[in-house]
Parts: C-alpha cells; structure tokens; sequence
C-alpha cells in the first residue's frame, strides 16, 4: 500500500507518474498480488491505531539504531528504548527493524599483527584464560590493531580493563612499535591514576609481540609494580578479551565508517568511539549497562567511587 502511495499519480514538479492498475500488474508478476480494487478500498480508510504505533515506534527505532553507530540489531534497540522509558515489545522492535531494513552489525574475522621476537624473554601466564576478575584494576589486558587509510597503514593498540570491559588506554601510530603499546598503558595508567586508583599489583596481559617484550615495555610495568603475563605462542584464545574488543573495534567503526583519509581522521573518530564504547553502549557481558556503570557501580557498592568517575556519571 505504501509503495503505491508513493508512486501513483501525478506530483508537482515531477511530471507524468505511473497509475494503480499498471503497479499492481507489475508487482503481481513479481509475486506481490494485490489487486487495484484493494488498493481503492483501503486508500479511503485512516490509519488504523496499530499503524500509527507503528509508525511512531519506527521513529525511536530508526533514532536509536542510528545514535548507536547502526550497529544495534532487535535487542538491543528494545532494550534502549525501554530504558528511555518507551514501553514496547521485543517482537515488535524485530518486525519493524526488519520491514525498515535495518539490522545490527555482523563481525568478521580479526587478523594478527604481533609478532614474536624469539630472542626476547618471556614472563609467565598468570590469567591461563579467565578473564573475569572480581574487581576493576586486577587484570588489564593489551593488544593492537591495523586500519588502511589512503594515506597509509595506522596502528592502534588498546588496553582493558577485565572486569567491566572498559577501555582505559588506547593510541595510534602510523608504525607498528615498542613506543606504540607503551603510550597506550601509559594512558591507562593515567586513567586509573587521575581516578585515584593504585595500579601496584595489576596483571598486565597480553600475547608474544615483540612491542610487549620490548625492555622499555616491560620498566615501564616494573616501574608501577604491575606484573605481565604472556599467553601461548600463536593462541589467540590465550588473548581473546583483548581480540573481542579488537573486532568490535573494526565491526562498529572501522568497517562501518571508511574509508579512512589520515591517521587525525581515524584518531578524533576512535576517541569517540572510546567514549560511546565506555559510557553508552550497552554491553551485554556487564548485564547490559555501559562498561563504566559497572565500574561505578561496584566503586559504589564498595564504597571506593573515585570522585572522577561519579562527577562524568
């Protein structure tokens, strides 16, 4: 009905346009019959109510999908939605993003890109693969990622927090070195410093690149006290919270948003990613809150909430 709508008659500006009787031949022969005295019948009708609520909720439905990177399938737009208060059934949600075409963004696979250095010494696996702590600030995890951009490769590295999944460090460089990962845990430890947190402790995790065995990575953890862990040689599960977050990273911004120009383009873009990743998407690990709503939440609940963090909640 709507697509008729849209297509019959004539419109200013627009000249001769197509009649009901030959758009319903035509959508008859392709399998959608409909015939021009239902078309006729159901023009005169007003919306029905259901059709309206429809029409409505595609509006919330569209906002949402949109404001999340359009990378939110049927649930979690339900659960936004319901979170803001707008009552509305999950089938209802899946039927219209399904009419509207939209849907929620499917990962590929993640590449490597650490390469180990044979000659470098390697300290023991303290995590053996559990990535859930009962705290924030007990285990960090690090690795790093490519983008392709017309003016060459861009690395980025990141380092999490397990608990909540938080990203807590992160930089990009245009080379793929020891000085790379080591920027980006010293904004970690920058981020837990200013919060009013004591990193001594903290097991720094990560794979057998040679940035992570590098000897001015490895003083600068023994400078904070905070101890490193190396997962198996060529064992990506020995490192998969680290490459999860690496895949979201590629699934919801890199790939939905290139191509990319220079290594400014993709850096204004990550921080905002970083940003929405912390603070607004939900996540479904954390019960689906945000990765700093549990962080505030168990400060909360322990009494440690750094005044940092409730002042940006």
């Amino acid at each position: 009905m709507e697509f008729i709508r849209e297509h019959v008659g004539h419109r200013e500006g627009e000249g001769l346009r197509w009649g009901v009787e030959p758009i319903c031949t035509v959508l008859s022969e392709h399998g959608l019959k409909i015939a021009p005295s239902t078309y006729y019948e159901r023009a005169g009708k007003a919306p029905s109510a259901r059709a309206e609520r429809d029409a409505d909720l595609l509006v919330h439905i569209r906002r949402v999908h949109g404001a999340n990177y359009g990378i939110y399938g049927a649930r979690k737009v339900w659960l936004v939605l319901n979170r803001e208060g707008i009552a509305v059934a999950r089938c209802t949600v899946e039927r219209l993003m399904r009419a509207a075409g939209l849907a929620g963004a499917v990962r590929g696979k993640v590449k490597r890109t650490t390469i180990p250095d044979p000659s470098a010494k390697h300290p023991g696996d303290l995590v053996e693969r559990r990535f859930a702590p009962l705290a924030p600030d007990r285990l960090w995890v690090a690795d790093f990622t490519y983008v392709s951009t017309w003016s060459g490769w861009v690395y980025v590295a990141f380092v999490i927090d397990a608990y909540a999944r938080r990203i807590i460090g992160w930089r990009s460089s245009t080379s793929m070195t020891a000085q790379l990962v080591l920027d980006a845990l010293e904004h970690a430890v920058w981020t837990r410093t200013r919060e009013g947190r004591d990193v001594a402790g903290v097991i720094a995790h990560h794979d057998h690149g040679s940035q992570y065995t590098s000897v001015a990575y490895s003083e600068r953890l023994a400078a904070d006290d905070i101890r490193p862990s190396m997962g198996v040689v060529g064992s990506s599960y020995d490192n998969a919270l680290a490459e999860t977050i690496n895949g979201l990273y590629k699934t919801e911004l890199i790939k939905a948003r290139g191509p990319w120009r220079t290594i400014d383009q993709v850096e204004v873009a990550t921080a905002e990613w970083v940003d929405w990743f912390n603070h607004r998407r939900l996540y479904e690990y954390c019960g689906d809150i945000p990765p700093a709503q549990l962080e505030a939440a168990y400060y909360a609940a322990h009494s440690l909430t750094p005044t940092a963090e409730v002042s940006h909640q």
